[in-house]
């Protein structure tokens, strides 16, 4: 699926496949308590699957794709039967290239269902919260946000990853000076890469080069996504803070369906056009259930170098009225000045230069801890890997 990893041996070994298939999780049980048969075909894998009705078998085979292409597989056959709300009766998924290939227009339609609710998820056993930073539109610095965010927790004594769920347009490599880092892997597992104390890993760290364009459907997107989160040895965490990408697309919807998130801390300006599609964002986060830490407004204000004269240049308010609106703390408003943007042009963002506007995202962060308690996920001490 990522060019770094089709450099790796593509001759399928049983023994490894098998392994391989051991680690993915279904509903916190591997696979192959779901399987009843298995029959490799040199490079083609068929599956004999017993699923739940809740079970989507096309994120499945999308998602086993993703890992088996690790080992040479290219094709990936399923023989669904679901066990509970069509009984006896079976489905079988057309062969996809890498599992990631469009339904033909004549193929048997998809099992549906309903889509698991973020109280049924499962918590990750090694991390307490997984935060996710969002805007509805691009351009308001949610990624400059989020690396300052997560260095500023673990300025307070925080163990904090960062998950760069922003496919299309990652940038959290270079802005934590990391950007020509491949990770490691380990028993099959990536190993997030260290950049300031923080265990990071994005898709750009796995791209050959910086102009490489994700140039991707919505499916194989969504996949790479689960591939980063579930593929990766992630040590023991308090905070994972995802950056996503702008909007309300497919991702966003993958993620609130798929991973246990704590809350979401939404990232605007005070610019009217801006608070509207901020609205959007926060609305989706309580149509899926998960709940809205608080509101960040950044370029708030904007004093000028040379006459020190301060300015809202965007507008002002705007992240009071929307926090006001959604009943939601204003965790913190931002300036809009250019060492901000300096400091994470050079890979060394603010919080961890220390800069005189560290101060900001630390009053940030502490107000996420003030207010993270009630929104804490049960914890779930068994491995899933």
């Amino acid at each position: 699926m990522f060019n770094f990893i089709k450099k790796r041996a593509q001759v399928p070994d049983s023994q490894t496949i098998d392994k391989a298939l051991e680690t993915y999780q279904i509903n916190g049980k591997s696979i192959k308590n779901y399987l009843t048969g298995v029959n490799q075909q040199q490079s083609e894998l068929t599956l004999d699957l017993r699923l739940p009705p809740e079970i989507d078998p096309e994120v499945i085979q999308h998602e086993l794709g993703a890992l088996l292409h690790l080992h040479g597989i290219t094709a990936i056959h399923m023989n669904v039967r679901v066990s509970a709300a069509t009984k006896g009766e079976s489905k079988t998924l057309p062969k996809t290239t890498d599992a990631m290939a469009a339904k033909p227009d004549n193929s048997e339609p998809a099992i549906t269902k309903a889509a698991p609710t973020q109280a049924e998820i499962a918590p990750h056993p090694r991390i307490r919260h997984i935060i996710v930073v969002a805007s509805g539109k691009g351009g308001v610095g949610k990624s400059t946000t989020t690396v300052n965010i997560a260095l500023a927790l673990q300025k307070l004594g925080q163990r904090v990853g960062v998950l760069d769920a922003d496919i299309y347009g990652p940038s959290i490599p270079a802005m934590l000076g990391a950007k020509n880092i491949k990770p490691e892997l380990e028993n099959e597992q990536f190993v997030p890469i260290e950049a300031h104390g923080l265990a990071m890993l994005s898709i750009a760290s796995l791209l050959d080069a910086d102009n490489t364009p994700v140039a991707w459907r919505g499916p194989k997107a969504t996949g790479a996504l689960m591939q980063l989160y579930n593929q990766t040895n992630w040590p023991n965490l308090d905070y994972l803070v995802i950056d996503m990408p702008p909007g309300t697309g497919d991702i966003q919807l993958t993620l609130a369906q798929r991973i246990p998130v704590t809350g979401a801390v939404i990232v605007t300006t005070p610019q009217h056009i801006a608070l509207l599609d901020a609205q959007k964002g926060i609305e989706m986060f309580n149509k899926t259930h998960i709940p809205v830490i608080g509101v960040v407004e950044n370029m708030a204000l904007h004093t000028c170098s040379n006459c020190q004269h301060t300015e809202a240049i965007f507008g002002e308010g705007g992240g009071e009225q929307i926090a006001e609106q959604y009943h939601v703390p204003l965790l913190g408003q931002l300036p809009l000045a250019s060492g901000i943007r300096k400091q994470v042009d050079s890979g060394k963002p603010s919080v961890a230069a220390d800069d005189e506007f560290a101060s900001y995202y630390v009053n940030i962060a502490k107000n996420i801890e003030a207010h993270i308690a009630k929104f804490a996920k049960p914890v779930n001490n068994q491995r899933i890997f």
